[in-house]
């Protein structure tokens, strides 16, 4: 038995958003374990995370979303109760260049991240939560109205804005086929 609450995994929690979630959570939540999963790849830095790094509720984990063994191996390890789901390839001009990369961690990786859900939690859904960061980009370009609703039809321009559309489509998915309780903001 965990002398924590609650186990919550941050993927992509070296970032610039993902370390300031992970610095709120582990200052604002000290009866929760907070563990930061990042591959450490050109956006992730644990120096962001220096304050926190020593504290007892909180533990780093290198791991690829796209490495389902690995992802398998932290879920045996912590036993997570909710995930939040920032880790991603981002930019517009970078997933130009390359946009298989963006395919396999944002479609795959998130697609790795639900199976490894819905596998632990076997149909227990009671207190967990898949909460899956996307963004705007979505949605296209902003129309005569100037915002977007939860109404707008997805409409990407770009291999970045097409693969966090399917990785949206596969939380959504997860939740109508199994059951798996999302949280999806954009």
């Amino acid at each position: 038995m965990s002398k924590f609450d609650k186990t919550i995994l941050v993927t992509g929690g070296a970032g610039f958003i993902g370390s300031h979630v992970v610095r709120l959570l582990v200052n604002k939540y000290a009866n929760y374990k907070i563990v930061n999963g990042d591959a450490l790849t050109y956006a992730g830095n644990l120096e962001n995370l220096k304050d926190v790094q020593d504290k007892p509720n909180y533990d780093f984990a290198k791991v690829d979303i796209t490495d389902e063994a690995g992802v398998e191996e932290l879920f045996n390890q912590y036993h997570f109760d909710a995930v939040i789901h920032l880790a991603a390839e981002s930019h517009v001009d970078r997933s130009i260049l390359d946009p298989l990369a963006f395919v396999k961690t944002n479609v795959l990786g998130t697609a790795i991240l639900l199976n490894a859900c819905r596998k632990h939690w076997n149909g227990n859904y009671d207190g967990k939560l898949f909460y899956h960061v996307s963004t705007d980009e979505v949605y296209g370009s902003l129309g005569e109205t100037g915002f977007f609703t939860e109404e707008t039809p997805y409409d990407p321009h770009s291999p970045y804005s097409a693969s966090k559309a399917a990785s949206d489509h596969f939380v959504m998915a997860y939740h109508d086929t199994y059951g798996l309780p999302v949280i999806m903001s954009n």
